[in-house]
């Protein structure tokens, strides 16, 4: 389509006129517009975010509804979330580590872990070693 504007346009304008006006890019256009010479748009975004009570806050999970038409979730007491929610940020065992200890006597979390890391290692070791080939 676009060499079909070139030709047309051949005779009136030169080639490289043509592609300039048909390849143009354009940004898109802003909702507000900012000060002329203001560095950085975030200190009127930070007034925005600060006029909320210190309250809703403090009781609500803000920014963590997904739903268009749903509310912000409020914040529940320690006891009524579950048990392995508590556990999501502790450290878990290095592959090294988990070598040094008796198979067998590993709990099955772990010794799932272990096989997994142990195969990526495997499958990291051999992917180079075909890389150096």
């Amino acid at each position: 389509m676009a060499m079909n504007h070139l030709r047309s346009l051949r005779g009136i304008v030169n080639v490289k006129e043509a592609i300039g006006i048909v390849g143009r890019r354009t940004f898109a256009a802003t909702g507000g517009k900012a000060k002329k010479g203001s560095k950085g748009g975030a200190a009127g975004d930070a007034a925005k975010a600060s006029s909320l009570s210190k309250e809703v806050k403090s009781t609500t999970v803000v920014g963590a509804n997904i739903l268009k038409d749903g509310a912000d979730p409020k914040v529940l007491q320690d006891s009524e979330y579950p048990d392995w929610l508590w556990h999501l940020l502790d450290k878990k065992a290095a592959l090294s580590e988990l070598r040094r200890k008796n198979i067998e006597t590993l709990p099955y979390e772990d010794l799932k872990r272990f096989v997994k890391l142990d195969n990526r290692a495997r499958i990291k070791e051999n992917n180079s070693l075909k890389a150096k080939n």
